[in-house]
């Protein structure tokens, strides 16, 4: 642990530490794990769950670091400040992240399956390599290459999800605004709702992937269709279990008796990200299940 500085003027110096080597060590694991997997290698699926467990600790124990120097009086204004424009630059470069996923879905949807389909420059490739491919959305590609497969109604599960995430975004405000106001009780009790929420969420979409991989025959090899859907809809349920995860943190923070009026952005950030996650949400529902 390193020496408090209470002093606005002087920068806190954390001590020397190992977590950010063992992180690293951990995400090579992981991802030679998850490489090796999907190559079906049989090893590949145990080399992921321990490069996984490896990280989580590595999190924790960091994490816990942070934490203990925060509620040591260590950090100054200096500090907080670095710590916002960590987050708002985390939370940008998850922006460009799902940016890159859309403009896959647009690229596909509106340049590469009219050229298929022979628009343009396309009218010879449809005509010697597919010729009679339809390029409607969604497609599987040409020669029902992924199977025949069913699309998932918009206004069922993801409508209902959506209506979760939206609720979950008013509760995490509620209790924004108890902690401002000094209401503990409030604060356990929104932020509490939230979690359960963020829960429920990642119940439903189970059950969607359920649903679809066994009665709609929508699965990743369903062409460009079924990939584009589930790196989407995937890699968003993997933040919303992220930022559930956060709040709970947060949440056993708050009933330790953690964080003041003036001095809480532990769960500020824990909120930004949640609203980031709302948001991407209200995106990936108009234009992958409406549109």
């Amino acid at each position: 642990m390193a020496h408090n500085t209470p002093d606005a003027n002087v920068y806190f110096v954390p001590s020397h530490s190992k977590w950010p080597f063992v992180g690293s060590i951990a995400m090579l694991v992981l991802m030679v794990g998850v490489a090796s997997w999907l190559n079906d290698t049989s090893w590949g699926r145990w080399t992921f769950f321990i490069g996984l467990a490896m990280l989580i600790l590595t999190l924790f124990m960091w994490f816990g670091d942070v934490i203990r120097e925060s509620v040591a009086g260590s950090y100054n204004h200096q500090v907080d400040g670095s710590f916002r424009m960590g987050m708002i630059w985390f939370i940008f470069s998850e922006v460009m992240f799902f940016g890159a996923f859309f403009g896959a879905l647009f690229y596909t949807r509106n340049m590469g399956l009219p050229w298929l389909g022979g628009e343009g420059h396309g009218v010879l490739t449809n005509e010697y390599l597919w010729d009679g491919f339809s390029a409607a959305w969604p497609t599987n590609g040409p020669a029902d290459i992924g199977g025949a497969f069913q699309t998932i109604p918009a206004w069922g599960l993801p409508l209902l999800n959506t209506l979760i995430l939206l609720t979950s975004g008013v509760t995490l405000t509620i209790a924004h605004h108890a902690l401002k106001a000094g209401n503990r009780k409030q604060l356990l009790i929104w932020l509490g709702a939230t979690v359960v929420l963020g829960c429920v969420f990642l119940f439903f979409q189970a059950e969607e992937y359920i649903h679809a991989y066994k009665e709609l025959n929508l699965t990743l090899g369903s062409g460009i269709y079924g990939s584009t859907f589930f790196m989407l809809t995937g890699f968003h349920g993997a933040h919303v279990a992220l930022g559930t995860i956060m709040l709970t943190v947060m949440w056993l923070r708050a009933a330790k008796g953690h964080f003041t009026r003036d001095n809480h952005f532990g769960f500020e950030a824990a909120a930004w990200y949640w609203h980031f996650v709302d948001v991407v949400w209200l995106m990936l529902f108009l234009f992958v299940y409406v549109l």
